[in-house]
């Protein structure tokens, strides 16, 4: 087995005062030197606004609309980051006495970003300036377009630029485009760096939102959206907007106890539902709104609309495993165009996550209606560069567009057949076995000594926990468990974690009771650490992620190859995946 540099782990011990297990993480995430571990603990990278090449410009043309009262309309998107970016460039135009006003695509009609209908709509009710959040950067021709029409427009967005390099003729806000020196930002992130050049000082009051975006846009919590995103954190804890706390309410998340999972499974889903379904307006108002009365009735209405998109994507999933059954032979395709009638066009992106988060490669899903289609696919694997996919199958697709790991498309009902093989053959020659096999990380190897409440609260000095900064995955060698008893009507597990040098109390959630090995069996597991809190008590808490036998896997030094998010409960029946200890 791959060990880390002992050496490295040493000198982190003694430099940063850390435990072996924490030297072991941060050694095996590349944070090897004592100045850029203890940087990332901190999270305190922040940059100034004025890092955007061209910002001046922007904020400038901006400016001079205010203090001549012309209308400014800020077009957002019908998702979290949308909504968000759209709500702080509009409270902070409001802040400098602009006449704003707001515009947010409907995803049935309008379809993604600006469109020409849009832009001839703006124009005609009195639009001047037009400010676009999260959308645009490929808006080439729209934007083009408004300024015949009679408006100025400033393009903030982050996603990625055309196939051409051709950039809309405005000034833009954009971190790739504008040379900023940490490229991950959401769109909300970027709107708060426009905010606060507008305003002369960061918009802290609404870091709240750029932490809610950041998180539910999946962006790496790593440089500054770490930092961005733990700050936020704690604005969201004390909020003032009371939409936001109407809408914790409904989701029944304690504030003084919110964190990254709570805003990823129960604040976003229900911010994002109005847009999936219906129109995103009623997520903006619920945020700008100042009255608690009415961001209450937004908020449960939120809620209803929630459960009814899960309903919608319960359905969808059952026929795409349908489809996927009637196939064949799962193994034999790299990548998987799922078609169907009746399909939500704002749900399917949901379930093409699911399905290739299961099945460990590209899934695209279709909604089919009448001659036409619209399309939501996500990559599956790292390795795989769905965008790039997309445009080798181009000829098939009426339009399309997103990012390497997600991406939307258009499509002729006619040639669905010819791109789903056109997909699997791009993706067959691309993608390796060794791709799409399903891994477990190992972030740290531990013995029952370690695993008490000390070790759970360093670790959660790591958090945010998200995308490009994982939860730790800790590695028991030689683990018994025993006490198994069943939890929530025999979804979940609670059991006693034997291991030398101690014991810990561990659960398992959603697994059925099937935790991967008998009690009293010798096994290697691996588990996230946590501070479990109940009832005012504070304990140590083992969650399992994956169980087997002792000495069954292989473990292996898989540094140079992507690896795939972390892993929920422990293996299916399909096989259990490598145990992966990164070095």
């Amino acid at each position: 087995m791959a060990q880390c540099e002992p050496a490295a782990v040493q000198g982190l011990q003694r430099e940063l005062g850390v435990s072996g297990p924490l030297a072991q993480v941060l050694v095996r995430r590349g944070l090897a030197e004592p100045a850029r571990a203890r940087a990332f603990i901190a999270a305190d990278e922040e940059h100034p606004h004025t890092a955007f090449a061209g910002i001046d410009t922007a904020i400038a043309t901006i400016r001079r609309h205010v203090e001549a009262g012309t209308r400014i309309t800020v077009h957002g998107d019908y998702d979290v980051d949308g909504v968000c970016s759209t709500a702080v460039l509009v409270r902070a135009l409001r802040r400098l006495g602009a006449d704003v006003d707001w515009y947010l695509p409907d995803r049935e009609s309008d379809g993604y970003g600006l469109s020409m209908d849009t832009v001839r709509r703006l124009a005609a009710r009195g639009t001047k300036l037009l400010v676009t959040a999260d959308c645009a950067i490929t808006a080439v021709e729209e934007v083009t377009a408004a300024k015949g029409l009679g408006m100025e427009v400033i393009v903030s967005d982050h996603h990625s630029v055309r196939v051409d390099g051709v950039l809309p003729d405005a000034p833009i806000v954009h971190p790739v485009v504008c040379g900023y020196p940490d490229e991950r930002l959401c769109a909300t992130a970027v709107a708060y760096k426009l905010a606060q050049g507008l305003l002369g000082c960061a918009p802290v009051q609404d870091l709240d939102l750029v932490a809610l975006a950041s998180i539910a846009d999946v962006v790496p919590l790593l440089g500054e959206n770490r930092t961005l995103v733990r700050r936020g954190l704690c604005a969201l804890a004390g909020t003032v907007k009371p939409g936001l706390r109407a809408l914790m309410a409904v989701a029944r998340v304690d504030p003084s106890r919110i964190n990254e999972r709570s805003v990823a499974f129960a604040l976003a889903p229900r911010l994002n539902a109005a847009g999936r379904l219906y129109r995103a307006d009623a997520g903006l108002e619920l945020i700008l709104t100042e009255d608690p009365m009415r961001a209450a009735q937004i908020a449960h209405e939120l809620d209803r609309i929630n459960y009814e998109r899960r309903a919608a994507e319960r359905t969808i999933r059952f026929e795409a495993e349908a489809l996927i059954a009637d196939l064949g032979d799962d193994d034999e395709r790299h990548a998987l165009v799922l078609a169907g009638e009746g399909w939500h066009v704002g749900v399917i992106g949901i379930v093409a996550s699911r399905l290739a988060e299961t099945h460990r490669r590209p899934v695209v899903l279709i909604a089919l209606d009448g001659d036409r289609g619209r399309g939501s696919g996500r990559s599956g694997c790292e390795a795989f560069d769905l965008l790039a996919g997309l445009t080798a199958c181009g000829e098939h697709l009426h339009r399309y567009g997103g990012h390497r790991a997600a991406a939307g498309l258009e499509i002729e009902r006619e040639r669905v057949a010819g791109f789903a093989a056109a997909l699997d053959e791009f993706a067959r020659s691309v993608l390796t076995a060794q791709d799409t096999a399903p891994v477990e990380r190992v972030d740290a190897v531990v013995d029952g000594s370690e695993l008490g409440m000390t070790l759970a609260e360093e670790l959660q000095g790591l958090a945010p926990f998200g995308q490009g900064n994982p939860p730790v995955s800790l590695l028991i060698q030689e683990a018994t468990f025993a006490d198994v008893r069943a939890m929530g009507e025999g979804k979940h597990s609670r059991f006693t974690v034997r291991s030398p040098g101690g014991r810990a109390r561990a659960v398992a959630f959603n697994t059925g009771g099937r935790l991967g090995v008998a009690e009293g069996e010798p096994a290697q597991a691996t588990f996230t650490l946590e501070v479990n809190e109940w009832n005012g008590v504070s304990e140590p808490r083992l969650v399992l992620r994956h169980a087997c036998a002792a000495g069954a896997p292989r473990i292996e030094d898989r540094r140079s190859t992507p690896v795939s998010a972390p892993r929920n409960g422990p293996a299916t029946e399909a096989g259990p995946p490598e145990l992966v200890l990164f070095s």
